[in-house]
């Protein structure tokens, strides 16, 4: 069973493999079966292979971004994450993702809703 901790723990290391954009620390966020949707209609990355090379293909660069995060819930192997994301060039989004995660700390199963913000007047 995922508790709390173990979400916040998956999400700090999501920070580092978005910084780093190293592929061995975005496999090591995933089982090697795992799915990542980047939207909750989208087709999911499957495995390893595809999830690394979505993510390089769209990559942020180190230091483009600042954010806070909070887990709002967790039910069995599901945490929920709400997040706001601060580009440096002034885009801002709310995001919300889904994460269920096996014993290990890995995740099998990815879903983010992401929101842009209005530009401030």
């Amino acid at each position: 069973m995922t508790d709390r901790t173990s979400i916040e723990n998956w999400v700090e290391r999501y920070r580092v493999a978005w910084e780093s954009n190293a592929p061995d620390d975005i496999r090591s966020l995933f089982t090697p079966d795992a799915e990542y949707r980047t939207g909750p209609s989208d087709a999911p990355w499957r495995g390893h292979d595809e999830i690394v090379a979505k993510w390089l293909e769209a990559a942020d660069q180190p230091g483009d971004t600042t954010y806070e995060s909070r887990v709002i819930a967790v039910d069995g192997d599901l945490g929920v994450v709400q997040l706001r994301v601060d580009y440096r060039e002034g885009r801002l989004y709310d995001n919300l993702w889904l994460v269920e995660l096996e014993p290990d700390g890995r995740a099998r199963s990815f879903t983010e809703w992401y929101m842009r913000r209005p530009e401030s007047e």
